[in-house]
């Protein structure tokens, strides 16, 4: 029963990550025809509800060219490095509290570590090694700057994300997942109570998830594709997957941290049944995580794409000074 029940977890988020991932790209597609005044895709099945299926499809079907010099081992590798990573994050976050199946409460999240928080940050910062790999493995060399840029960019960013979140560490008092949630019952939100680390972690997961304006390492007009030109079929398909699902698990982290996380305020004094209130939560965590992700997609198709040298100086001259004065601030007011 002990190996069945994270089994069961696992294979739960698994499939709801993937269709959410393929969902999410027809999303994306309608809002950005939707922002720019024109029609998204429509003609495959009902109102375009089967269009990711045919796109999976036509991934699956296209031919797989690697490059006569590359690193064929690395090159193939690199992709699965990406996904792997984005996939086993979203293991310590909470999507809800707990609920009573078969005779027990079962914790709804996958692994209770009680240092949730560092396990995800020691995962995050290996995401930059698909990325740079696909780079240097592919021989090209707009690969290879998209690679160098995105190593640059992450490490910047990884910084001023990891120190914004010291502020909600230091109001918590845990580095446990589903005690920081706890934390924020009765709509004592963190996002509120610190915003300047809410707008540093928010900006800095854009960075970290490659997303417009911060995808310096792909920015088609001057390195075509940058990291993954040389890469086709569905090893394209997988960094594809894998910004998507790096989009949903940034987003969950920023509704755990900053937004509640399952909390619905004053949820207890409706009087409903606890089977209720635990499928309640989960709605709220699936909701909120809705809303941050169509934020990241809105803000792609309204911001343009920052230069390099501006890449650099936001993170290092604007967001790592606001990161360690929110710290400053948040110890004062912690002794006050």
């Amino acid at each position: 029963m002990d190996i069945i029940e994270p089994a069961v977890k696992i294979v739960f988020i698994i499939l709801i990550i993937l269709t959410s991932v393929s969902y999410l790209v027809l999303v994306e597609r309608r809002v950005s025809a939707f922002i720019q005044n024109r029609i998204g895709p429509n003609r495959v099945g009902p109102a375009g509800l089967f269009q990711p299926v045919a796109d999976i499809v036509k991934l699956f079907f296209k031919e797989d060219i690697v490059p006569k010099a590359a690193n064929k081992f690395v090159h193939s590798l690199a992709p699965l490095i990406s996904l792997v990573v984005a996939m086993t994050t979203f293991a310590v976050i909470p999507f809800g509290n707990s609920i009573h199946l078969f005779g027990r409460d079962i914790k709804l999240m996958i692994a209770d570590v009680n240092v949730g928080i560092l396990y995800i940050l020691a995962l995050s910062s290996l995401g930059v090694y698909g990325i740079t790999l696909s780079g240097w493995a592919s021989n090209n060399k707009y690969s290879l700057l998209g690679g160098l840029r995105s190593s640059a960019q992450m490490i910047s960013y990884e910084l001023s994300m990891g120190l914004a979140i010291i502020g909600v560490l230091m109001i918590a008092g845990t580095l446990r997942l589903d005690k920081i949630v706890e934390s924020q019952a009765h709509g004592m939100w963190y996002f509120w109570r610190t915003p300047i680390s809410f707008i540093t972690f928010f900006i800095a997961s854009f960075a970290e998830t490659n997303r417009l304006p911060f995808d310096l390492p792909e920015a088609e007009p001057e390195l075509v594709g940058g990291y993954h030109t040389e890469y086709s079929g569905m090893k394209f398909g997988l960094f594809f997957l894998a910004e998507y699902a790096n989009m949903i698990t940034a987003s969950a982290i920023i509704v755990t941290l900053y937004l509640g996380g399952w909390q619905i305020p004053f949820v207890g004094y409706l009087g409903l049944p606890p089977i209720a209130v635990s499928l309640l939560q989960i709605a709220a965590f699936g909701v909120k995580v809705g809303i941050v992700l169509l934020f990241f997609i809105v803000i792609r198709w309204t911001i343009p794409r920052f230069r390099y040298d501006q890449l650099m100086n936001i993170g290092w001259k604007v967001m790592l000074p606001l990161a360690l004065v929110n710290i400053l601030i948040t110890g004062i007011a912690l002794l006050w």
